[in-house]
């Protein structure tokens, strides 16, 4: 609980009491790698604080291909947040990519701290905004340049993430299909072989 508090004191103030009122409303789960934590065509359950791991989202387009859309690591929050807060069906997926370890929250739960905690409301928009701003430069890479400077960027903006996903989802997050992924990869080790 400590890590989730610490990121929230980043985004404003909590007195002690706020701080064990929060702490009383969560839950640590664990879930495994492939498992999911929130699925298109059902209604989002928790909002989660991530511990340990990595969740991806996830969609199938048109001709049933699984098309990644984003990652989600440690100290980061993980829902669907439209969804959840208005209690509708999900459009895509979150899975857990390896094993992961999340502080998660019932909408009970996280709309009883809304209306406790005054200042609720302006830290977790100052999250979403941090959050979306995060996502956004994130994503800004993927439209400029060629396969392999997509995947170079990936790996300076990411690198420990490099041996924790699985190539396919990195390949579908790029935009590429995995054999092509192989190919660059295997271009840039001979490259800094020599």
């Amino acid at each position: 609980m400590d890590k989730l508090i610490e990121y929230l004191l980043q985004f404003g103030a909590l007195d002690s009491d706020q701080i064990q009122f929060i702490s009383n409303k969560g839950k640590v789960v664990t879930l495994v790698t492939n498992e999911y934590f929130s699925e298109a065509g059902k209604t989002p359950k928790y909002v989660g604080f991530i511990l340990k791991g990595i969740f991806r989202t996830c969609f199938y387009n048109n001709k049933g291909d699984d098309i990644t859309h984003d990652f989600i690591d440690e100290n980061n929050f993980v829902t669907d947040m439209q969804k959840f807060e208005a209690q509708a069906v999900a459009t895509e997926y979150i899975q857990a990519i390896t094993d992961c370890e999340v502080i998660v929250f019932t909408k009970k739960d996280w709309d009883d701290i809304g209306k406790t905690i005054a200042n609720w409301d302006a830290i977790t928009g100052l999250i979403l905004r941090k959050c979306i701003g995060e996502i956004l430069e994130r994503r800004n890479f993927l439209v400029t340049g060629d396969a392999t400077a997509r995947y170079i960027s990936f790996m300076k903006k990411f690198p420990t993430f490099i041996n924790r996903i699985p190539l396919s989802y990195i390949a579908s997050y790029l935009g590429m299909a995995q054999p092509s992924l192989s190919r660059i990869r295997k271009n840039i080790s001979e490259k800094n072989a020599f």
